[in-house]
Order: C-alpha cells, then structure tokens, then sequence
C-alpha cells in the first residue's frame, strides 16, 4: 500500500539532522524513497530546522538566533496572556451574590456561613474578549508545544526560559487572595 500521498517536504531532508536518520520502511509499508522520519532525541543544531510550517526552516546560526529570540518572546506573551486573562477575568465579573447557609456548630448550635458567588454575563463584551483571548493563548500553546517537539535544544531552550522570563516578570502581579473561612485550601 503506497502513502506517497502523505509525504511532508519538511521531512524529506536527508540532512535533517543526520545523526538522526531511520530507516522508514516497515513490513508491508514503503513510505517512498528520501523520506525521513523526525528526530526523536534532543539534538543542537542550525541546519535544516523545520519551525512551524514547511516553507520555514531554519538553515544558518542567524537565522537560529532570530528564531530563539522570536520562540523566545512568543513563550513570555503565552505567559503573560495568561494573566492578562485572570485580571480582566476579575475586573469583569459582575452579579455578586451572597448565599447563607446553615452548618451545624459546637454543642449542637446552628452557625451561618456566608459564600460569595461571582458570575459573568454570556452575552457580553468581556465575555466575548475572554473568548477571543482563550482562542489566542490555545494556538499560542499548541505552536510552543509542536516548537518544543522538534526536538532542537536550541529550540526547546528558547521555550522554556521564554516561559521562566514570562512567568517571572508578568506573575508578580497575580493577585492572591487568601479566604480565611475557605476550608479547602
């Protein structure tokens, strides 16, 4: 059975990276001639690296550089995406309310908690925006997910401390509000 098909410019290199090649032929299933399978072990290098999309690949140390520092910003954005989402969150919630509820005491007395429930609108601007933003930040993460899985240590480097740095100068304003009569902590 013939998958000529399926076949992937990006992954017809024969130098991509050479340390890295398979053979692709398993029983019963020729995938065609040139065709290589994609590294599946961290490697560091700069020629022939797929980045994201096939007419995109990374060829000379510059251009390795431009993509570190570009994978790098696009990990501290995701990170500060992410708390941009929880303040506009707060700052939008609307239709508080107060619950009472009756909990047995000590001594068989009957106390009152009081629990606050916030809510958003469906059918609203902020709401929209949240939608729009969440949209966002989950092809943000798929393309930081499907950078990191290929394998390039450069790459995978750029991720992670894009995500460190992002986390580190956008969290700090992360409120946390601690709630002395919630029980589960």
């Amino acid at each position: 059975m013939s998958h000529d098909h399926h076949t992937n410019s990006s992954m017809l290199s024969t130098t991509h990276p050479p340390e890295h090649s398979h053979s692709t032929t398993a029983s019963g299933h020729d995938h065609g001639s040139g065709m290589m399978m994609m590294a599946m072990t961290f490697y560091f290098s700069y020629e022939n690296v797929p980045l994201l999309f096939s007419g995109l690949t990374i060829n000379t140390p510059g251009e390795m550089a431009g993509a570190f520092v570009a994978v790098f910003f696009l990990a501290m954005f995701y990170e500060g995406l992410k708390i941009a989402r929880e303040c506009l969150l707060r700052k939008s919630q609307v239709s508080i309310r107060y619950n009472s509820m009756p909990v047995p005491g000590p001594n068989g007395t009957i106390l009152m908690e009081t629990h606050k429930t916030v809510g958003q609108q469906m059918l609203s601007f902020p709401h929209l925006l949240q939608t729009v933003l969440h949209i966002i930040q989950v092809v943000v993460s798929y393309f930081l997910m499907l950078i990191f899985m290929t394998y390039n240590g450069y790459l995978c480097i750029a991720v992670a401390a894009g995500a460190g740095t992002g986390y580190f100068f956008f969290s700090w304003k992360k409120a946390v509000v601690v709630d002395i009569t919630e029980h589960c902590h």
